[in-house]
């Protein structure tokens, strides 16, 4: 049987820390029970000394969740000791992490102590905390940065105290997988020295890059805890992100020889939740969870994806909670990705048809980009309509709650635009629109669902045009552009019944 790495999420500590991420109790909850879900070893709900809020916050978490252990930070200071038992005794398996900085910049800028002084708090506070329960991580902030004899001294004193874990920081993101692998490797020998009550844990930054690839290197050298975050948010630029990590483990178990316990199914879901509740996106071209991460463009990728998904996919999309493979339509796709939109749409082309039309997508795509299922319609029945289609070229909106919302929207293939304020955006947006078209319409229906994942919206919308309803859809990332996607195709619907379309108000 494969060893276990255990995984330690600390998206509720460290991953609030994020400039601008605010959870209140309630959300940090939804996310701890997402995690519990998702199958982490250890909740790192937060750091009660830090405020009484977050104080209620862990207690709150501690009360909720059970299954993963839930752990408190501390500084090895004995009130903050004592405030991270006192959030944490409710839960089912409470942990107090106890940290200290070793490093020499830390300790004379931060701390203002000598190293005696560090080994004495980091030993006292150790007991105080396995007092409360047997159950202690110790971490020597700043790890990397310090002098190593040192730093391992102090993690012994930490041991002999009562710690359970030892958990390796590079808190500033400085290492390079190789140095960090060593590290971790000497602690491994050194401090854990073939106790097996004693695990080696590695909690890594990613300023230059590397917290997952350094994170995989302790592994490799006997690390036996991960310390990471959801999406990888944390402070500056983040944290190990945890489901890169995991699927690393599972996907290269032959490189790896570990096993974590993680449900790869629920990774997505948690992902999006904690990007909804941090307000924090995740990057399109993230790897797992990005909304690119399983989508082809690319003419010779979309037709080997087509016959066969390993060939450019070498973790099924379902596996981790996506919805699937999606193939994009535009301006790199080949005759196969075309084929097969077609036959999704039930439009049945052959022969020249076939190769007329294709002619006319790449023309259109190379121009516009991504193509939407409306304009896949016009390019393969009429080159003429495929002319006429409009398309929305930019929005922008501007305004605060309870303000008016002006936007402007470049709306057709001839440049016309519109702006127009409202005292809600999408009002503004469709009044934009409806400018920059210069006909009379009025607003019949409006839904907004996700599309190709939850963090793509698409927008559909009835426009009235006197007594014509017209239907229109739009896809975007972004809501506001979604829904000017959406007005645009529907007028753009009634220009190419005129064979006309209006000029703007600029």
């Amino acid at each position: 049987m494969a060893d276990r790495v255990r995984i330690f999420d600390t998206t509720l500590r460290d991953g609030e820390q994020s400039p601008g991420i605010v959870l209140n109790a309630e959300e940090k909850v939804a996310i701890a029970q997402q995690l519990a879900k998702l199958g982490v070893d250890v909740i790192e709900a937060g750091f009660p000394a830090s405020s009484t809020a977050d104080a209620d916050a862990v207690a709150k978490v501690a009360a909720a969740v059970r299954g993963p252990v839930v752990a408190a930070l501390a500084r090895a200071v004995p009130d903050d000791v004592d405030k991270a038992w006192k959030a944490v005794c409710g839960a089912e398996h409470p942990r107090i992490h106890v940290f200290i900085a070793t490093s020499p910049i830390h300790m004379e800028h931060q701390l203002c102590m000598s190293p005696d002084e560090v080994m004495a708090a980091a030993k006292e506070n150790v007991v105080q905390a396995r007092g409360y329960c047997d159950d202690v991580e110790f971490s020597p902030m700043d790890a990397t940065r310090s002098d190593v004899d040192f730093m391992i001294a102090v993690c012994r004193a930490a041991v002999e105290a009562g710690a359970t874990t030892i958990n390796i920081p590079d808190t500033v993101g400085y290492a390079t997988p190789e140095e960090f692998g060593a590290l971790i490797r000497r602690v491994v020998d050194e401090v854990a020295a073939g106790r097996d009550d004693v695990v080696v844990s590695a909690h890594c930054h990613d300023d230059l890059g590397m917290a997952v690839a350094n994170s995989l290197a302790a592994v490799v050298n006997g690390a036996r805890q991960i310390e990471g975050t959801i999406n990888g948010i944390g402070e500056r630029a983040g944290n190990t992100a945890i489901e890169e990590v995991a699927m690393a483990l599972k996907v290269r178990a032959d490189h790896y020889g570990v096993d974590v316990g993680i449900d790869t199914r629920e990774i997505y879901a948690t992902s999006r939740l904690v990007s909804e509740l941090t307000e924090c996106p995740v990057q399109y071209n993230k790897a797992v969870v990005g909304r690119n991460a399983f989508s082809h463009e690319a003419g010779i990728h979309q037709h080997g994806v087509l016959r066969n998904p390993s060939t450019y996919e070498i973790m099924d999309p379902t596996a981790v909670g996506q919805q699937g493979s999606r193939i994009v339509l535009g301006k790199h796709s080949g005759r196969a990705a075309f084929g097969h939109m077609l036959g999704k749409m039930r439009i049945e082309m052959e022969g020249d048809d076939f190769e007329e039309a294709f002619a006319r997508f790449k023309d259109v795509a190379s121009r516009r980009g991504r193509l939407d299922e409306s304009e896949m319609r016009a390019v393969a029945y009429d080159a003429a309509a495929a002319e006429r289609t409009a398309h929305m070229i930019a929005v922008q909106a501007a305004g605060r709650v309870g303000e008016v919302a002006p936007s402007r929207v470049p709306a057709a293939a001839a440049g016309q635009n519109g702006r127009a304020e409202a005292d809600a955006a999408v009002a503004a947006c469709f009044d934009a629109a409806r400018h920059a078209f210069g006909v009379q319409a009025s607003l019949l229906g409006y839904d907004v669902r996700p599309a190709e994942g939850d963090d793509v919206h698409e927008v559909r919308v009835i426009v009235g045009i006197g007594a014509t309803e017209v239907a229109g859809s739009g896809v975007s990332g972004d809501l506001m552009a979604a829904a000017a996607k959406a007005f645009t195709s529907a007028f753009a619907g009634v220009a190419a019944s005129t064979d006309t379309v209006a000029s703007g108000t600029n």
